[in-house]
């Protein structure tokens, strides 16, 4: 995509979204790290469903290990990979408690070295709770970024790297809620709504999706 067009398609996706946000409910930055931890391979929507009585109770590193892996894993059983993910999160809480006096850290390599957290991870953590202008691509942006030849590339990390390269300012902050948004909503994974796509003309993608037709109504006698 040319460098006019790329401005363009974030200027109209910021119009038409001007305060893009995470769809996870947190209520600090511990929650919110655990919520995206919770997430690799399931919904937004699930895990806020599983995550809202827990983050009530529980919001901090010392408050997750007191609940220990049994008492974790009845509030999130209805979350893809429970077990595994009850054990990390228990995990990172205890190494944020003995390597970061309970805070969560604003850095990337030390995040990833927590139990659990990746890159994507990492990426959504330094973005949201801290303000960093990092690109966590997930299978929608991955998507989009192919699709739409703004940052294509074979794998998540190329495609990163190439949104590193390409994405302009004022955009580069909220670029990546943008495109998730985007991926989740209009330019889906089986039949993307092209009709109804604030960037259609920018995107090469062929054959754009047309309206779905309208019912046909009976004549009224």
């Amino acid at each position: 995509m040319k460098r006019e067009d790329v401005f363009e398609f974030f200027s109209r996706l910021a119009a038409d979204n001007p305060h893009p946000e995470t769809e996870l409910e947190y209520v600090n930055d511990f929650t919110l790290l655990v919520a995206v931890v919770l997430s690799a391979q399931a919904t937004d929507a699930g895990v806020n469903k599983a995550t809202r009585a827990l983050f009530r109770e529980v919001d901090t590193p010392d408050k997750m290990v007191a609940l220990g892996e049994d008492g974790l894993k009845q509030h999130i059983k209805t979350i893809g990979l429970f077990n595994t993910k009850a054990k990390n999160v228990i995990a990172l809480s205890e190494a944020l408690i003995r390597d970061h006096g309970g805070a969560v850290p604003a850095d990337r390599d030390a995040l990833e070295a927590l139990p659990g957290v990746g890159r994507k991870t990492a990426n959504v953590v330094m973005n949201t709770a801290f303000g960093a202008e990092t690109f966590a691509v997930d299978t929608h942006i991955f998507r989009v970024g192919n699709r739409t030849k703004l940052a294509p590339g074979k794998t998540v990390l190329a495609v990163e790297k190439k949104l590193e390269k390409v994405v302009p300012q004022p955009f580069r902050l909220h670029a990546h809620h943008w495109l998730i948004l985007h991926g989740r909503y209009t330019c889906k994974a089986r039949t993307p709504e092209c009709w109804r796509c604030v960037v259609e003309d920018l995107c090469p993608y062929k054959p754009k999706t047309a309206a779905p037709k309208k019912p046909k109504t009976a004549p009224a006698h």
